[in-house]
């Protein structure tokens, strides 16, 4: 992961809104025409967004395995109570 790249901060230091504001404000103050680094933050940034969307995804899998795990876990060691008596 290149969790190092200073790009990396900037969803979490900026709302989406301010994000887009932004982007739409360097296009139009860049009368170049060259608004290439600004396409490409913003395509990092949709990346990310969409990476960050896919971990969220597995860590409520995860979390949802670790519940059943320990309801299972429960339940055995109520069963063993039982068998003991």
């Amino acid at each position: 992961s290149t969790a190092n790249a200073p790009e990396d901060d900037a969803p979490n230091r900026y709302s989406r809104t301010e994000r887009t504001a932004y982007s739409r404000y360097s296009r139009d103050a860049n009368s170049s025409g060259s608004s290439l680094p600004s396409n490409t933050l913003e395509k990092r940034i949709e990346e990310l967004e969409r990476e960050l969307a896919k971990e969220r995804q597995e860590n409520a899998r995860l979390m949802k395995m670790a519940q059943d795990k320990e309801e299972l876990i429960g339940k055995l060691k109520e069963e063993i109570d039982l068998l003991n008596r």
